[in-house]
């Protein structure tokens, strides 16, 4: 049952995330929900689809953490990923849980996350048999009682929450700009869908309220991708990609 706290965090969650169109929007959408059950801190990891490529990572962690986890491509060996990769059950994780012996790596990991006062968590898998595998974290720098109860009361409609979020999320990188095979910029494909529409570069400087020449560096960006030699080439890929979705 939502208590009304959650459920009025969850409406401010839904209305921010149908008229978010990038990253940071949707990031305090949920850093709202968190503060609201005072659950500190939360990760979004997506895993890419293509073995090789980078992760999609959305969290309010400490900006210095993320970048060294990223750099140093931990989720290959978190073990928090590892265990939502197995299981779709939600778990708690944090140095004193798991597997008695861990490998190296793996507490070299949890080690590096306490110095950035991540300590503890519990963490929601989401698998996604259209999307990319997930997993949406809250964590906090000590086992506190407060953390754990939150958690524990709002165990179900946080697991709902999670799979609302991925859902809405991942349109900002999957599909939806997804062209003959390459992923267009938000920007890039903003500007391609005007232009695909007659409007010309001056006309969608107006619309996006960028210069002309902002407009004439993505659509030229565009055409790079895509490999192709003019922008109506572009533009006639843009539409086949549409009529294929």
């Amino acid at each position: 049952m939502w208590s009304s706290t959650l459920y009025q965090a969850f409406q401010k969650l839904a209305d921010r995330l149908l008229e978010s169109t990038d990253r940071d929007s949707a990031q305090q959408s949920m850093a709202d929900i968190a503060e609201a059950l005072n659950l500190s801190s939360f990760a979004y990891l997506a895993l890419p689809r293509k073995p090789g490529g980078p992760p999609t990572l959305i969290s309010t962690y400490p900006g210095s953490w993320t970048a060294l986890y990223l750099q140093n491509k931990y989720e290959s060996d978190d073990p928090v990923v590892r265990q939502a990769i197995r299981y779709s059950q939600p778990f708690r994780w944090g140095l004193e849980f798991g597997p008695p012996v861990r490998s190296e790596r793996e507490r070299e990991i949890f080690e590096e996350a306490a110095k950035f006062g991540i300590r503890y968590g519990f963490t929601f898998p989401i698998h996604d048999e259209s999307g990319p595998l997930a997993a949406l974290s809250f964590a906090t720098d000590d086992r506190r009682t407060s953390f754990e109860h939150s958690i524990l009361k709002h165990a179900q409609n946080l697991r709902l929450i999670a799979t609302f979020f991925h859902a809405h999320v991942k349109r900002f990188w999957t599909a939806d700009r997804l062209v003959a095979g390459v992923v267009l910029s938000p920007r890039e494909l903003e500007c391609l869908e005007w232009s695909s529409r007659g409007k010309s570069a001056s006309d969608i400087g107006i619309i996006l309220g960028i210069t002309e020449r902002t407009v004439c560096f993505h659509l030229d960006n565009a055409r790079a991708k895509l490999g192709v030699g003019s922008l109506r080439q572009a533009v006639v890929l843009l539409t086949e990609a549409k009529f294929r979705r």
